[in-house]
């Protein structure tokens, strides 16, 4: 099973999961062209892909999807609020209905060797999802967007062998910075973004012998640095009530705009 960030950020996502069978993007905020480049750079082509699993309906996470789907006629798979947001921003263009397939949060179902299963996040957005998938007893999550999390979605992460998290922001760079102060307001809302501190807090009640990596992903350009992120959540993994060093573990920062090193979950 490999995992992969072909970019991760608030300028556009596009994950990459998938085994020798089933080939998933988790969501196409990127061009057609970088999606397939970065693709191609794992080996492998749009033609390859057995689906799209969008979190939510927000350009940095959908602006590339209607290309894909009426140039590969590849299913998506979203919430029922997530399609109605879609069909409703004329995001995806003159598609066949067929391709456009509903899930639930806490229902799983199955792509070839793939078994997915959504889960629910705090977002301001339609009815937005983050997901688990598993190959056999190997299990990744990618996991962002979420502005606060709880008892719920610490259940839902435990005991995943990798996964990618949000780290959005470093709340000082945030407060002082550029953005107008609704958008700061949002952002640190319960329905916005995790800062690099709670990233942490929640990767420490998650962590577990069994984890082989954690991506920090979704790094804001303007509210953060790759270099804050990781020390951050660094701290918190350590210092947490566990029985853990951040070094137990591997840690590394989703690249914004190019592909990261792929992840095998061995």
């Amino acid at each position: 099973m490999r995992l992969c960030s072909i970019a991760s950020g608030s300028s556009g996502n596009c994950i990459y999961v998938g085994s020798e069978a089933a080939h998933l993007l988790v969501d196409a905020g990127i061009s057609g062209k970088k999606t397939e480049c970065g693709l191609n750079e794992l080996g492998l082509s749009g033609r390859d892909l057995d689906g799209i699993l969008i979190t939510h309906e927000h350009a940095d996470h959908i602006s590339g999807l209607g290309v894909l789907v009426r140039k590969l006629e590849v299913p998506v798979y979203a919430t029922a609020g997530t399609l109605r947001a879609l069909r409703g921003a004329g995001v995806l263009g003159s598609v066949d209905p067929g391709l456009l397939r509903e899930v639930r949060a806490d229902q799983k179902f199955v792509i070839k060797d793939l078994t997915v299963n959504p889960m629910t996040i705090s977002h301001d957005a339609a009815e937005p999802v983050a997901y688990r998938i598993s190959y056999g007893n190997k299990r990744v999550a990618i996991c962002t967007d979420l502005g606060v999390y709880n008892d719920y979605t610490v259940e839902c992460l435990k005991g995943m062998d990798a996964l990618l998290m949000e780290a959005n922001h470093d709340v000082h760079m945030l407060e002082v910075g550029p953005y107008p102060y609704p958008l700061k307001r949002r952002i640190l809302g319960p329905k916005g973004h995790l800062s690099n501190e709670n990233s942490g807090k929640l990767l420490s009640r998650i962590v577990h012998d069994g984890l082989q990596t954690i991506l920090l992903g979704h790094l804001s350009k303007e509210n953060n640095l790759p270099e804050l992120a990781y020390e951050a959540v660094r701290m918190e993994i350590t210092m947490g009530d566990n029985p853990y060093n951040a070094n137990d573990f591997r840690l590394m920062v989703a690249k914004r705009d190019v592909i990261s090193p792929a992840v095998e979950i061995l």
